[in-house]
Order: structure tokens, then C-alpha cells, then sequence
């Protein structure tokens, strides 16, 4: 069979439009092909949230207890009017290094700035200076709340077991407690009656010179 020209399908084609267009249909629409797709690239972030993650804190708050420390006698040897210092080993006095940090606290965990906190103590013999200020002073707690003494272990004396008196004062001279701390391995080896667990100080890594480390965090009603 003799096929059609082009001229002739063309004009068939002519045809079928008119036809198309006087019946009152809609000519057909060749729909393109699909478009070639282009890969998706992840960026950094999704759509919606930052660029870059909001950093962690540098450091999560200390943890505190919110149990107030205990009281405790001050003591026949207390002497006001000490020097303010941070370190009561400054005069040679017998005994272990020791160095004490920690922080003065409210009960909600919040510090307590600019307190003064008093130490006296005995020395490594038993021995408290009842006349001069020899392992006696005060200090003022930073904006942290915080303190650091260096002085040395306590000895024993007759009935007591080593412990370093404490007596802490608010900014405007109030005192807001009195107490005594003891040393882990020390003092709650020899039998006292006053001793209480609850004011035995942690244990710390020792620091650059070798000293012993202790902290105590004190918490106090303002």
C-alpha cells in the first residue's frame, strides 16, 4: 500500500483541528517530558532551625545540699581581733601541710559573698597559741562564695579529737554560725563525743605541692 506524504498528513492534520475546534473541544496539550532531576545537597542545617547548634554552658552548676551544716561549741581558746590572712602556716608551725577550700552557701545553693569566716586551730602537736594569733585568722569569701586556707592538720590534745574551729559572720558583722570541721582518716579515728560526721571535710586531689586538700561547703541561713 502507497503510504501518505507529508503534505498530505499535514493537511489531515489542518482538518482535524478545525473539526475539533468547531465541535467545541479543547485541542490536546503534549505535556513535556520529565525534567532531569537535580540530586538534593544537605546543608548544614535543615531548613527552619540556626546554622549552628546553641553551644552547651561551659560548666553546670555545683551541685549543693540544701541541709544547713550543723553547729558546734566554739570552744575555751577562741580570741577575737585575728589578722586577715589565708594562710596560718605562715609562721612554721609543726604539722602536716593542709590546704581547705570550699564555698559559703544559702540554703537555695546560692553563695554567699563577702562573708568573713574566722579559723583557729591547734597545731600539729595539739598546742593553740592562747597568746599571739599563731594558726588564728579570718578571711572574706569572694564573689563565688568562696574561701581557701592552707595551715596544717590539727593534733590531738586531751579529749579531743583533731578540728579546726570555725565561726562565719555576714558582710554587716552578724554572726551566722559556729562549728567545728574534722579531717577524713584523722579525726574520726579517736573517740569524741563532740564528733559528727556530717562536718568531716571531702577529700580532694592533692595540689601541685603535694598538700593534702580537703574542701567543706558551709550552708547557712543568711
Amino acid at each position: 500500500m502507497r503510504r501518505p506524504g507529508r503534505q498530505a498528513v499535514a493537511a489531515g492534520t489542518r482538518i482535524a483541528i478545525l473539526v475539533c475546534l468547531l465541535a467545541g473541544c479543547r485541542p490536546l496539550t503534549v505535556s513535556p517530558g520529565p525534567a532531569a532531576r537535580t540530586p538534593v545537597t544537605q546543608t548544614s542545617a535543615p531548613v527552619g532551625l540556626p546554622e549552628t547548634s546553641v553551644p552547651a554552658p561551659e560548666s553546670s552548676p555545683t551541685p549543693c545540699s540544701a541541709a544547713l551544716t550543723p553547729a558546734q561549741t566554739q570552744g575555751p581558746y577562741y580570741r577575737d581581733g585575728s589578722p586577715e590572712r589565708t594562710d596560718l602556716s605562715e609562721d612554721g608551725s609543726p604539722g602536716a601541710p593542709l590546704l581547705l577550700t570550699g564555698l559559703v552557701l544559702q540554703t537555695d545553693c546560692t553563695p554567699i559573698a563577702g562573708a568573713r569566716i574566722e579559723f583557729w586551730q591547734a597545731d600539729g602537736a595539739g598546742v593553740y597559741d592562747n597568746a599571739g594569733f599563731s594558726l588564728r585568722g579570718h578571711q572574706i569569701t569572694d564573689a563565688r562564695g568562696g574561701y581557701l586556707l592552707e595551715t596544717v592538720v590539727p593534733g590531738v590534745y586531751p579529749g579531743r579529737t583533731p578540728h579546726i574551729h570555725v565561726k562565719i559572720f555576714s558582710s554587716e558583722g552578724r554572726e551566722l554560725l559556729t562549728t567545728q570541721l574534722y579531717i577524713a582518716g584523722v579525726s574520726d579515728q579517736i573517740p569524741d563525743g563532740l564528733f559528727d560526721s556530717r562536718l568531716l571535710a571531702r577529700d580532694e586531689p592533692a595540689d601541685r605541692a603535694g598538700r593534702r586538700h580537703v574542701s567543706f561547703d558551709f550552708v547557712i541561713l543568711p
